[in-house]
């Protein structure tokens, strides 16, 4: 079983009481040397900050505890808790910190079941560097990093398994999407439809920023987490189906 390395860093500079800080990381994965080579590439960049770093889902949990790290990096396949089980008890003790799942293994299930347990992104390793980063500060953003086509192809396979997103009552959930207003209901759909905001900024004649703006009202009126639960949202809603569009 690996260690978990918590050394922290002091941070000057996601946007907080004291104004703009690099965005948080902790790393996870059993291999040191996977670790040490995510810490070399992340490093580069000015605004991602590595403080920490985990060797097994066991050690994940208490560092992540201990470092309210804003993205973790996790590696699916660990020698104790998996990925998906330190996902599942890290989102549910503290869902600020949002998960990245970086595997080799390309599997519906696997991606099926980060989500389900509150990843908010996946992808595999072999993933350029500049890809890697700039998915870290997404999902720090409250974006998500699914490719919509991945998206959608597990949602119409596994829709059926999701956690249920939705208000306990149909009145609970029309009172809901009330509080929606006519643009940002049309911007749930598009998103639904496995759209990005560039996609949907060109399709309504908007500036991104102002669909990224419009997109974090949505997840604050409707309690949800980022895009990923959007689009399950969406399904368990019935304003997308299994197959559909």
């Amino acid at each position: 079983m690996g260690g978990a390395s918590l050394a922290r860093r002091d941070v000057g500079t996601v946007t907080g009481t004291d104004g703009p800080r690099p965005v948080r990381v902790l790393l996870v994965d059993d291999q040191e040397l996977m670790r040490q080579g995510l810490r070399m590439v992340l490093e580069e960049q000015p605004d991602l900050l590595v403080v920490g770093e985990a060797g097994d889902g066991d050690d994940a949990v208490r560092a992540a505890a201990d470092l309210d790290p804003d993205v973790i990096v996790m590696d699916v396949r660990m020698p104790g808790s998996d990925g998906i089980e330190a996902t599942r008890r890290i989102t549910a003790a503290n869902p600020r910190s949002r998960v990245l799942i970086l595997t080799t293994f390309d599997l519906d299930e696997y991606a099926f079941s980060a989500l389900r347990f509150g990843a908010s992104g996946f992808l595999l390793k072999d993933v350029p560097p500049a890809e890697l980063a700039q998915a870290i500060r997404n999902i720090a953003d409250g974006d998500a990093v699914v490719a919509p086509s991945v998206t959608r192809r597990l949602l119409d396979a596994y829709a059926h398994r999701l956690p249920d997103l939705r208000q306990r009552s149909t009145v609970d959930q029309d009172v809901l999407l009330a509080t929606l207003t006519e643009r940002e209901q049309e911007i749930l759909i598009e998103v639904a439809a496995g759209l990005s905001n560039t996609e949907i900024a060109s399709k309504l004649y908007l500036a991104e920023a102002t669909v990224k703006t419009h997109l974090g009202r949505i997840l604050s009126k409707l309690g949800l987490r980022d895009r990923v639960q959007v689009v399950v949202y969406a399904y368990q809603t019935g304003l997308v189906r299994p197959g559909g569009p």
